[in-house]
């Protein structure tokens, strides 16, 4: 018989969002005329831009026509996205970011996960830090590649370093005083909707330097920050080239949920070390891995996401995202006539929230769901330190929005 992968046994029951959902299905089952509304998982709602679907239309004429169709594309990106990356997201922030330190992928929670390829499989070969609350994805896929121990009884794996993300901190945690190599972040964050000065990035920036550290940087809703002094990469911060990889998504910037395309930048001066001592570049790491184990996105999709920095496709997803922005202004501010606690909400699409009557996360999401139809996501699944929250997202049609609000302020009012 053949062996499994032990560590996958070490997994709690169930990765958060199908809990969600089975809790939602055995509830819809018993009330089968119930209207629920869902703002739990971060899915948009709204039709992908024109100037997207415009480009994605010419793109698969070119694939009916011999002379203009293509197979297999680069593993990496085809050059006219990878270019246009380059160009919009970065160096026109002064970012130096090369097009052939872009790889096209996706989507940057399988990134997120994949990167881990790259590194040593030992428990014991690198301490890992992730923030607390976290998105679960980095907590799991180190469980899966054998980086932890067990968990304890509050759901804490053995061999991580958990940095606490607080109200008190404003969800940036500090930095550790322990030596560590591996660090996830994510600013915007995913789940409380903080971010992060220019100032405290560059302070994990020198100490990744210092402890020759690489920082995991998860910049998927950097297209929701509305004002220039926050950072919109890491790449900003002098210094982060040595010691950062980045994870972007066009998912919540530009509709492609259901589309799926992303990317992650290595640059070529970020390196690991082998056993021997000697420095190894990640981008020759990555770029092994990537074109061993990946395809290519379609053609037709980059294509798609090519539009996304046309002009037409700019103004278009701004109007997108303020859409969003708007949605999240009202969730916001619904929530606090109701006499709630909320965070988040102005550069990101997550509103989070302290539960009433010091509720647990999940009594909180059971209330809402049995009382007000309402789909949101336990803090508590996003670690420890986000018990007692619970997070919304902005990802709906302004009609549900209203609703939902009406819906919130009449069950929490009271309470």
């Amino acid at each position: 018989m053949a062996l499994i992968n032990d560590n996958y046994l070490k997994l709690k029951a169930g990765y958060l969002f199908p809990e969600i959902g089975r809790r939602v299905k055995a509830f819809q089952q018993a009330h089968p005329n119930a209207k629920i509304i869902r703002m739990g998982i971060g899915d948009v709602t709204e039709p992908l831009p024109p100037a997207v679907v415009e480009a994605m239309h010419k793109a698969v004429d070119d694939m009916s026509r011999r002379e203009t169709f293509h197979g297999y594309g680069p593993e990496q990106g085809y050059d006219f996205l990878r270019d246009a990356i380059a160009r919009n997201d970065y160096q026109s922030r002064g970012c130096d970011v090369a097009a052939d330190e872009i790889f096209v992928s996706d989507g940057s929670k399988c990134d997120g996960g994949n990167i881990l390829d790259i590194f040593a499989p030992s428990r014991d070969d690198n301490t890992i830090a992730v923030c607390d609350p976290v998105y679960p994805i980095y907590v799991d896929t180190n469980v899966m590649a054998g980086h932890t121990g067990e968990a304890d009884e509050k759901g804490e794996y053995q061999g991580l370093v958990y940095l606490r993300a607080t109200a008190e901190n404003n969800f940036v945690p500090e930095i550790p005083r322990q030596k560590v190599d591996l660090i996830y972040l994510c600013y915007p964050n995913n789940p409380t909707g903080a971010v992060i000065t220019r100032e405290r990035l560059k302070q994990w920036v020198d100490y990744a330097g210092a402890n020759s550290a690489i920082i995991l940087y998860d910049a998927a809703y950097e297209a929701y920050i509305t004002d220039e002094k926050t950072p919109h990469s890491i790449y900003e911060i002098p210094g982060a080239r040595d010691v950062a990889v980045e994870f972007r998504s066009f998912s919540k910037t530009a509709g492609f949920t259901g589309v799926r395309c992303a990317f992650t930048v290595i640059p070529k001066t970020v390196t690991g070390k082998a056993q021997d001592g000697s420095a190894v570049p990640l981008h020759q790491l990555w770029t092994r891995r990537h074109t061993t184990k990946f395809n290519s996105v379609a053609y037709v999709v980059q294509r798609g996401a090519e539009a996304c920095y046309s002009d037409a496709g700019k103004q278009q997803i701004r109007q997108l995202i303020n859409f969003y922005l708007e949605n999240a202004k009202l969730i916001r501010e619904g929530l606090a006539q109701a006499g709630l606690k909320t965070y988040g909400g102005v550069h990101a699409p997550y509103v989070w929230v302290k539960t009433p009557r010091n509720l647990s996360s999940w009594d909180a999401f059971d209330l809402l769901l049995t009382q007000a139809h309402i789909v949101v996501t336990p803090g508590s699944g996003f670690g420890i330190s986000g018990e007692g929250y619970f997070r919304v997202s902005a990802f709906n049609s302004r009609e549900n929005v209203d609703e939902a609000i009406g819906r919130l302020k009449q069950i929490l009012s009271p309470l």
